[in-house]
């Protein structure tokens, strides 16, 4: 995970020297930001759990292909989980989407792509009672699809939204009857281009 971590840490400060060094120039192809915003995450197949709001925030690279295509990789650290009668599960994850972006207009695009997500925290809490460590009873890696949309109100500020769709079983194991849940998280964003 460390490499992985490394390794788009590199290709963000790679791109945000050359979009520095081509800084005014609309033809530069890359361009390196931060974004961050609101997340509305649930668990799939738990019985009696709700929405549980959150945040999401981290770094993006977007690479102009063309005109009308992109590719942006991201660095997330995202708060997900749910509500449950009488208390929360909160988790958090490092989440790298790597989104394919077309833009339908000038301004506003459409996104789709797999993200992987790398379990850092994982916390059960009961009202009145305080809150146990439950990583363990979790799978440290997460498969995920984002599909989404993106609207560019300058060259620097954009705000997007997005759907994730978990496909990975968030359960270690299953109890006797119990079904796979998967994580399934809205979010909704601002990001700033340097």
């Amino acid at each position: 995970m460390k490499k992985i971590i490394l390794t788009l840490a590199a290709i963000f400060a790679i791109g945000f020297v050359n979009a520095q060094d081509k800084k005014g120039s609309s033809d530069s192809g890359m361009a390196f930001g931060v974004k961050g915003g609101l997340n509305i995450a649930s668990v799939t197949n738990q019985p009696g759990t709700s929405s549980l709001v959150g945040f999401h925030i981290g770094a993006f690279a977007e690479f102009k292909v063309s005109d009308k295509f992109a590719v942006q990789p991201e660095l997330l650290y995202s708060t997900q989980g749910a509500k449950a009668t009488g208390g929360k599960i909160n988790t958090g994850y490092i989440n790298i989407p790597v989104m394919a972006k077309y833009y339908v207009a000038d301004a506003f695009s459409l996104e789709a792509g797999p993200q992987i997500g790398f379990l850092m925290s994982a916390k059960a809490s009961i009202d009145g009672l305080g809150s146990a460590d439950v990583k363990d009873q979790f799978k440290s890696v997460d498969f995920g699809l984002n599909f989404g949309v993106g609207y560019e109100f300058t060259k620097k500020l954009s705000a997007g939204a997005r759907y994730n769709l978990g496909l990975s079983q968030v359960q270690k194991t299953l109890s006797s009857g119990e079904s796979a849940s998967h994580n399934s998280v809205i979010q909704i964003s601002l990001g700033y281009k340097f």
